[in-house]
């Protein structure tokens, strides 16, 4: 059973909203997430072009007014308007034609966002999906959002250096993937016990501090078939993942595996972890993306601030016909005020 963030209160500041890709279905589900507040929605403000906002609005017939403002301004203006704070960078794209040009404006807003939680102007970050291709046209070197987080706040806290975990969370299941945006290859070829031990002591770790879990129980999945079935099919299993599970619980984490992945992941299963421990990328994306695929957030651990974003991409071809689904953005919002929100 996933588990539940523990904050019954939502932040005193805003949360910062990217506008992700401005071609996708960012900026219309964020407007839809503006209509479908209510008294206990945490105000946000969406990190933006406003005149491209409002573009998006009059094309969708999407009754919500815009106002641009300050950061520390949004939480009075939510009750009437989308607060909108201005970006430096213009965009052009129209709904499902990414514009290279509109990159420099992604990554401004992203990188703001991080500066207005470092300067408590904001309470969390939440992203909307970005195209990567066109960020890498503009120079952008990180396979991801998760790895740039990191060293956004590598720079900004003076931390050192960070390793950001992807935690896949909802309310009935949690997903952390130990080795992310790699070919399935490199990830066999790159998964060592260190990696998957310096996971789960994160996962371990924010898991408490974060959503109030006090003992978090890991499930580690098998990287082969039926966990390598005693080395028949593998000795991945016996040589790098059982010895990680060994070191977890010498250091008293509730870890237990290697699981076989093919049965960790129904009902009955679920309800003995707090969180999956995977392997690789589609072993820990496809069965949260099946059982709650409207519901999930990508949320980053091992971060000295919180990151929450929707479990989708930009979705490039619904983009601009105003059918596009807030859910999982509204999921992240939610979760976002939580974990920054004063305890319950």
């Amino acid at each position: 059973m996933s588990a539940g963030a523990p904050h019954s209160q939502g932040p005193s500041a805003a949360l910062a909203m990217t506008q992700g890709d401005p071609s996708g279905i960012g900026p219309e589900i964020a407007l839809k997430c503006w209509l479908a507040r209510n008294a206990s929605s945490a105000p946000f403000f969406l990190l933006a072009d406003p005149a491209h906002i409002a573009r998006v609005a009059r094309s969708l017939d999407i009754a919500a007014p815009i106002k641009t403002c300050d950061p520390t301004e949004a939480p009075v203006v939510f009750g009437a308007a989308l607060p909108v704070v201005p970006l430096a960078n213009t965009v052009s794209g129209q709904p499902g034609k990414t514009e290279p040009g509109d990159a420099v404006a992604t990554l401004e807003s992203i990188e703001r966002a991080v500066a207005y939680v470092r300067s408590g102007e904001a309470a969390a970050v939440v992203t909307n999906p970005i195209a990567k291709e066109p960020l890498y046209k503009a120079g952008f070197k990180h396979p991801g959002h998760t790895e740039w987080l990191g060293e956004l706040a590598e720079r900004g806290w003076n931390t050192g250096a960070l390793r950001p975990v992807m935690l896949l969370w909802s309310p009935t299941l949690s997903v952390v993937p130990v080795t992310i945006h790699v070919s399935l290859s490199r990830a066999i070829a790159t998964l060592t016990t260190d990696a998957i031990v310096e996971t789960a002591r994160i996962v371990a770790a924010d898991f408490r501090a974060k959503f109030g879990v006090s003992n978090p129980r890991l499930a580690v999945a098998g990287l082969n078939p039926h966990a390598g079935e005693g080395g028949a099919m593998g000795r991945e299993d016996i040589e790098i993942v059982a010895p990680a599970v060994a070191r977890l619980q010498a250091e008293g984490i509730d870890a237990f595996g290697p699981m076989p992945p093919d049965t960790m992941f129904h009902a009955a299963a679920r309800a003995r972890y707090d969180a999956a421990i995977c392997m690789y990328h589609d072993q820990a994306l496809i069965p949260i993306k099946t059982v709650a695929f409207d519901s999930a957030v990508n949320c980053t651990l091992g971060l000295p601030f919180v990151r929450t974003s929707p479990d989708h991409g930009t979705a490039f071809d619904i983009a601009g016909k105003g059918v596009a689904d807030p859910s999982s953005l509204m999921a992240a919002l939610d979760l976002a005020a939580r974990l920054s929100g004063p305890r319950a």
